[in-house]
C-alpha cells in the first residue's frame, strides 16, 4: 500500500505544512514552526488559512 503526503504553504510563515494522509475540507492542522491553527479550505489545489477564533458562547 502506498502513501502520499501533500503539503501546502502556511499563510502565517510559508513554512511547509506536511498531511500524511489526504486531508478533508475544513481540517484543522497547526504548524510546527509559528504554531498557528490552520484549516484546510480547498483540496486542489490544496490551500490553507488560519484558523478562526472560537468565540465563546456563554449562553446569550
Amino acid at each position: 500500500m502506498q502513501t502520499t503526503t501533500e503539503t501546502a504553504a502556511c499563510p502565517e510563515c510559508d513554512s511547509q505544512i506536511t498531511f500524511d494522509r489526504s486531508p478533508l475540507n475544513g481540517q484543522v492542522a497547526r504548524c510546527g514552526d509559528c504554531g498557528v491553527e490552520l484549516e484546510v479550505t480547498n483540496l486542489n489545489p490544496l490551500t490553507l488559512e488560519i484558523a478562526p477564533e472560537v468565540e465563546e458562547d456563554w449562553g446569550e
